[in-house]
């Protein structure tokens, strides 16, 4: 049966025959956005004990590619059922890999990210260290320069200074 409203995105498999013993069960579809986790799930009323009743089959998984979908299970078969729950375990399995890559990926996109930040600042650092080198020197050379300017200030102060006490 399916839910009332489309958002539920709920699929049954469903007997016709509920209650007549006719063992035939079908698949009632709808459209359901892609984004939207799907389950089955069916009862097995005339299934024997030795299977463990499950209130649900896992998620059947819209992300997955068409062939990797699980296939709905053969009801009168438990060899089927059992494929159908390790299908569905190895779909869960796979869409989890894909997430944990997903995730490594971004992380790795950030890594690089921080990487080249790290390189782009260590070249800025390199040319701060050459920036403040060249300007050391040319300190450097303008104190030398200045003093230079100072002592011959100095000369010509004592030369207008004996000029004025010739004169």
């Amino acid at each position: 049966m399916l839910p009332s409203s489309p958002k539920a995105g709920l699929y049954q498999l469903e007997d016709p025959g509920e209650g007549e013993g006719s063992g035939a069960h079908m698949i009632s579809t709808a459209r359901v956005p892609a984004d939207k986790p799907v389950r089955i799930a069916f009862s097995l009323n005339d299934a024997s004990d030795d299977t463990p009743p499950e209130d649900s089959i896992p998620l059947v998984f819209p992300e997955l590619e068409q062939q990797l979908q699980p296939l709905p299970p053969c009801h009168d078969s438990a060899e089927s059922m059992q494929v159908f729950k390790q299908h569905c375990q190895i779909a869960e399995e796979y869409h989890e890999v894909k997430r944990e890559i997903a995730l490594l990926e971004e992380r790795k996109k950030e890594l690089i990210a921080k990487l080249d930040q790290a390189e782009k600042e260590k070249v800025d650092a390199a040319q701060l260290v050459r920036e403040f080198e060249a300007l050391t020197e040319e300190n450097r050379t303008l104190k030398l320069a200045q003093s230079q300017c100072v002592e011959q200030l100095e000369k010509l102060r004592i030369q207008y200074q004996k000029r004025q006490g010739s004169s």
